[in-house]
């Protein structure tokens, strides 16, 4: 059976299959980049039309109650907490995944005095690192790197918090959370996990792994559109010692008392600083509700049914191409990683030929599956359009090799 005609017949029997109609994406489109933008729920439009006609247009301030804007942040974390392990009252939508980091960051160097260091590993996303040495420039952090199989030997007296994206941005690795965990915690340390990559796309359990603080993003899986709000977790153990240090009315006790003085609200809530952005808001809580009620059990088996796929027939029929993420489907995210020394060419050939993936520097092309919408067929095209790219030599033409900001 030919690769045309094996993902025809593995799309047949997906059962996942029905729900690509429920996303605002063309079928002529191979969309493999939903690891960094995901597609578009058909709801999301109507759902923020009916915010701004009727919620904002009509009803005006009035919406801070009827429609309880003022309780989105807490609505929408409660609906992110299946799909991550946590319980509703642990999970906060709010802010972006930088100042995320930054609160609980600081926070988790509070919550340890005596010890600044806070460890991670060299290549982890760029904003986890930065919001660390932003930390260290006003002398309330030292940095630490170690690659990940020295990890456990790099947690001493001095370490604070360990910090982590689960699923590697650039290669897909992904790391055994409860492990880690756990030698942070023997070690004295706090854990904080970046899910930016994880969420909505691979199995997470943050209370079976016992750990202590999470960060996320909306646009990637969740599907809540570019630059949505991000969620953070804290454990609940950890509710009454956590002092973040924006300390903004939202996240006051009783913000609507107008006191002078600051008192932080409780739980999970103290997280929040300023006034949510609704209409965004109200677009993640289309993405979130949508994987909700696809399951991430189905949305797992598909992921890793789809990156298999793509895996095998990769190496049969474009050996050129180095996969650099792991060859077990549990121990990597939902992303396939390729090295080849013109992959940033190659990714703007396939982008013509209307197949979105991305790449990332200095030599990575990189392909999503987010699969509550990515066919088998999706998968097949990429290997075969790749393959003819490269034989054909069209990844040489001198348009390809202008780089632009995102891909």
């Amino acid at each position: 059976m030919d690769l045309e005609a094996k993902a025809a017949t593995l799309d047949a029997a997906d059962p996942l299959a029905r729900w690509r109609s429920e996303f605002l994406i063309a079928d002529d489109i191979a969309y493999l980049d939903g690891n960094s933008l995901g597609a578009l729920p058909k709801v999301t439009p109507e759902r923020l039309q009916h915010a701004i006609q009727q919620e904002w247009g009509q009803d005006l301030i009035s919406s801070w109650n009827t429609a309880d804007w003022i309780r989105l942040p807490q609505t929408i974390g409660a609906k992110i907490a299946p799909l991550i392990g946590a319980a509703a009252h642990e999970v906060i939508a709010a802010d972006s995944v930088s100042v995320n980091l930054f609160k609980l960051i600081s926070a988790a160097l509070k919550m340890r005095p005596g010890r600044k260091v806070v460890l991670s590993e060299p290549g982890n996303f760029p904003t986890d690192l930065y919001m660390v040495q932003g930390l260290k420039g006003q002398g309330l952090a030292e940095q630490r790197l170690a690659e990940r199989d020295a990890i456990e030997d790099a947690l001493d007296e001095n370490v604070a918090l360990l910090m982590l994206t689960h699923v590697h941005y650039k290669s897909g690795a992904m790391f055994d959370m409860a492990q880690l965990t756990a030698k942070a915690h023997e070690a004295g340390a706090l854990v904080l996990w970046d899910l930016s990559h994880s969420a909505g796309a691979v199995p997470v359990d943050l209370n079976a792994a016992n750990a202590d603080f999470a960060v996320g993003c909306g646009y990637k899986y969740l599907n809540g559109g570019p630059g949505a709000p991000a969620f953070a977790f804290v454990a609940e153990r950890h509710h009454s010692a956590v002092e973040q240090p924006l300390s903004g009315w939202m996240g006051h006790a009783k913000p609507f008392a107008f006191t002078d003085d600051y008192a932080p609200a409780p739980g999970v809530n103290r997280l929040l600083c300023g006034t949510p952005p609704i209409l965004a808001m109200r677009a993640l809580e289309c993405g979130v509700e949508l994987m909700a009620r696809i399951g991430m059990e189905a949305l797992v088996a598909k992921s890793r049914a789809l990156s298999e796929f793509t895996r095998e027939a990769m190496a049969q029929h474009v050996p050129e191409l180095e996969c650099i993420a792991p060859e077990d489907p549990a121990a990597r995210g939902s992303q396939l990683s390729f090295r080849h020394a013109h992959a940033y060419e190659l990714c703007q050939a396939l982008i013509a030929r209307k197949i979105t993936g991305d790449f990332r520097a200095p030599d990575v092309l990189r392909v999503g599956f987010a699969p509550a919408y990515v066919r088998f067929a999706d998968c097949a095209r990429l290997v075969s359009e790749l393959r003819d790219i490269l034989d054909s030599g069209e990844w040489q033409k001198p348009e390809y090799a202008e780089r632009g900001a995102v891909t």
